[in-house]
């Protein structure tokens, strides 16, 4: 009646899935089925229409979509503006940013043309800008400067016996070097695009991007620190490469160049006050003012009329040739000394422009497609090599610029593109005079929107403290192993913090919220109740190889059942057993030797040794025969039970395990070495030993495992997927369990989770698809109704255990 009354508190009007009966309901399809209709879907894929070919030119060449809808008196006035506004923006940033490249500025240039004409074609976006960008010419500048040193191009000055850089010679291979990797980085982001690799940037999280990317500005810092001071520090490569150039310049501070300096210091005051200026004035004015460009002009002039060069020997830009140069091949001897640093670029790079990408696109309402992206990204790359460019990306500052002037298409980059191919044409020449302090302040300036991501370390404090921890170990890995092998560091460190959360993740025990079918950790919720006689575990995370052990560990600690020692402690009894029967078994052809010489007709009872500590006790406190007790107590109350079943092959019986006795014994040796040490105490009378079916035993012994579960429902909704070890895990978890008459069922299982222990020959005889179940209260119900009726016994000492048994 009490076990019915729990039933019906849980049941609902509907019927009980499990998973084969779900199977039947819903016809779901098998795993060759699945396999026909990828074979269909592959085949269909093979074949040429017309509508696939066009769709595939159109998903291809993006422009070709969106070019014939273009609106010219809807779009071609804000495009014009924001293209117009954004070139402004590349012609210092262009020049300023090669430097960094540690190439001509011309170089920069290029960098601004060719690849924003590609991306037109290609790109999903409609408001990034593509061009240079500061942590990539960072980047750059690492190779050419590993690649090129000064030294290797060191020629003897005339007639004397000192030595200077020859300048042409080492700028012209850094060239070469820049577009070799260049192109070599835009085929790997082509590669990757066409194989559908475009979700390689997911890796790459926002802690981890931003960390970078400050640490890249410290590294930008570092390298134009020698512009703004005037002098000429060592240059150095490798690891700890930033800490060694920043006390060179340090040690060089003495030596400090005045005049460049005080061009510095002028710039950087001006500069900054006319951009805070400018962010002060922008919601009242309809494009903001191109203080870099106002900057470059107006120290080009100063310099020029005042001959900083020839009167205080300011560095300036030098010659800047007009024209457009011919296409070249890059030399493919180089691409096996810089493959680290292409495949490194190839990925900021993308993660860069895609997330700025995804957020303007979420802005306006558009889709953006990933692996189109880094195709897109890959030949404007790729191309651009060819045409002296060096690595590029979109810019956070350009990209904003063209989205708030009013930017509709990419018809603003072609526009912005337009700007820098006039002023490579014909104004090229007019900068020659710029001090190249200018261009380092611009680029210092421009990185205050990096400095504020220090910001980020507060709010990850609060928010989340892997996430900052991933995001200090980036910051450090980057700052001392530089940029490439601080991107490799940072990436694997962050993987590693996702398999550290898999491999140890939350279990919890679940109860049911009352009158509901939701089921909700036990010790986090105060109302959730648990189910009498059913453990419902779940673990916060996928069971696979990494967790697998560690998953087991976790269901013995939470049902509370050893259950290791419980099977090697039920095997030892069992072979003690064996051996005890073999014994009564010559006993008992002794016995019929002395009877037949006897010639008594009576059965002779058995009389027992009585061992110390231990006494025979009825119910009524009398000593009575073993025969119609059937079982010893200890005198701390704690109740040992060998049960037999006659009808049973031999040496099997039903083990049980009870809470009982004396807590403080916790050792599980007293009783083995009481059966093995003295044959006349529990085994001396074989024939009461095995003349009844006792159902029970109650190890005091064993304080903490208790017999009040029947069933374990092992709760997988949050698998995803499953391995083989996962698979065998579980499978020892039903034949261990089994073994105590505990039984497994799982529920929440994923499709594809059921086609995965489909394929890895999880289901057997024993185990079937009855004991997966569509979800846990279709389990639990299952439990009750199949275990409930007699799953609730109370034992409120050993009498009453005893009394049970005998009734």
């Amino acid at each position: 009646m009490e076990s019915s009354r729990r039933l019906c508190k849980y049941k609902v009007e509907r019927e009980v899935l499990d998973e084969q009966r779900l199977e039947e309901v819903t016809q779901r399809k098998t795993h060759s089925d699945t396999h026909r209709s990828l074979t269909e879907s592959f085949k269909d894929s093979l074949r040429c229409t017309v509508p696939k070919l066009k769709r595939s030119v159109m998903n291809s060449l993006p422009v070709l979509y969106w070019l014939p809808k273009y609106s010219i008196w809807d779009y071609g006035m804000p495009d014009l503006i924001s293209g117009i506004s954004v070139g402004i923006m590349h012609l210092p940033q262009g020049m300023a940013y090669a430097l960094l490249a540690s190439l001509p500025p011309v170089f920069g240039l290029y960098s601004s043309l060719y690849p924003t004409l590609i991306y037109f074609f290609f790109g999903t976006s409609r408001h990034i800008s593509i061009g240079t960008f500061t942590v990539l010419s960072i980047m750059v500048g690492s190779v050419t400067e590993r690649l090129a040193p000064d030294v290797a191009f060191l020629r003897m000055n005339g007639t004397n016996i000192t030595t200077e850089v020859d300048i042409i010679a080492r700028d012209s291979y850094r060239v070469q070097v820049a577009a070799a990797t260049t192109v070599l980085g835009g085929l790997i982001q082509v590669i990757l695009g066409l194989v559908k690799f475009g979700f390689v940037g997911t890796y790459l999280s926002e802690p981890l991007v931003r960390a970078y990317t400050t640490a890249a500005a410290a590294h930008a810092v570092v390298a134009q620190l020698k512009y703004i001071f005037g002098v000429s520090p060592t240059r150095f490569t490798g690891p700890l490469s930033l800490v060694y150039t920043l006390k060179d310049i340090c040690s060089l501070l003495p030596q400090t160049h005045l005049p460049t300096l005080v061009v510095s210091a002028v710039s950087m005051v001006l500069l900054i006050a006319a951009k805070e200026l400018n962010s002060f004035l922008s919601p009242k004015l309809p494009v903001p003012v191109p203080m870099e460009l106002i900057t470059i002009v107006a120290g080009t002039l100063i310099s020029n009329y005042a001959y900083l060069n020839i009167n205080y020997t300011v560095s300036v830009v030098g010659e800047i040739p007009s024209g457009l140069s011919p296409p070249s091949v890059p030399d493919f001897s180089i691409f096996g000394e810089v493959m680290g640093d292409a495949f490194a670029l190839a990925i900021v790079g993308y993660a860069i422009s895609i997330s700025l990408g995804k957020t303007f696109a979420l802005k306006h309402g558009y889709k953006v497609d990933s692996n189109q992206e880094l195709v897109a990204l890959g030949l404007s790359n790729a191309v651009g090599g060819f045409f002296q460019c060096y690595s590029v990306c979109s810019s956070m500052s350009r990209s904003l610029i063209q989205e708030t002037t009013g930017g509709k298409t990419q018809m603003a980059g072609v526009a912005s593109a337009l700007i820098v191919l006039v002023t490579i044409l014909k104004l090229g020449p007019l900068f020659q005079e710029l001090p190249k302090a200018v261009l380092a302040v611009i680029v210092f300036v421009n990185l205050k929107g990096m400095f504020k991501q220090y910001s980020d370390i507060a709010t990850l404090w609060r928010r989340s403290k892997i996430d900052l921890v991933v995001w200090l170990v980036t910051w450090v890995s980057t700052l001392l192993l530089n940029l490439d092998l601080g991107l490799a560091a940072s990436i694997t460190f962050a993987l590693l913090t996702v398999i550290f959360r898999t491999q140890l993740p939350t279990y919890s025990v679940l109860g049911n919220v009352p009158g509901t079918e939701l089921y909700l950790d036990i010790e986090k919720h105060r109302e959730v109740r648990e189910i009498p006689g059913v453990t419902i575990f779940r673990s916060s995370a996928t069971v696979y190889f990494a967790n697998a052990e560690l998953y087991l560990e976790a269901l013995k600690e939470k049902s509370g059942l050893d259950i290791s020692k419980m099977i090697i402690y039920k095997r030892r009894q069992e072979a003690k057993q064996k051996r005890r029967e073999r014994r009564a078994e010559r006993r008992a052809k002794r016995q019929a030797r002395k009877e037949r010489r006897a010639q008594r007709a009576a059965q002779q009872l058995f009389s027992v040794e009585e061992e110390p500590g231990w006494r025979d006790t009825c119910i009524d406190g009398n000593v009575t025969d073993k025969e119609d007790q059937g079982w010893t107590e200890r005198e701390n109350g704690t109740v040992f039970v060998i049960p037999t079943s006659p009808g049973a092959p031999e040496g099997q019986g039903r083990w049980e395990y009870l809470k009982g006795g004396d807590p403080e014994c916790t050792s599980l040796g007293w009783m083995s070495e009481l059966q093995d040490g003295d044959t006349t105490t529990l085994g001396s009378s074989s024939e009461d030993t095995l003349s009844h079916d006792l159902e029970r035993i109650s190890l005091g012994s064993l304080g903490k495992w208790t017999w009040d579960i029947h069933s374990i429902i092992l709760d997988l909704s949050t698998a995803n997927f499953i391995d083989t070890v996962a698979i065998k895990t579980i499978k020892n978890i039903f034949q261990d369990f089994s073994e105590i008459d505990v039984d497994i069922y799982m529920a929440g299982c994923q499709a594809c989770v059921v086609e995965q222990l489909e394929i890895g020959d999880f289901f057997s005889e024993s185990i079937t698809k009855r004991h997966l179940f569509a979800s846990v209260h279709d389990a639990v119900l299952y439990c009750l109704d199949h275990r409930g009726a007699t799953s609730f016994p109370r034992y409120e000492s050993s009498v009453e255990m005893h009394s049970s048994t005998r009734l």
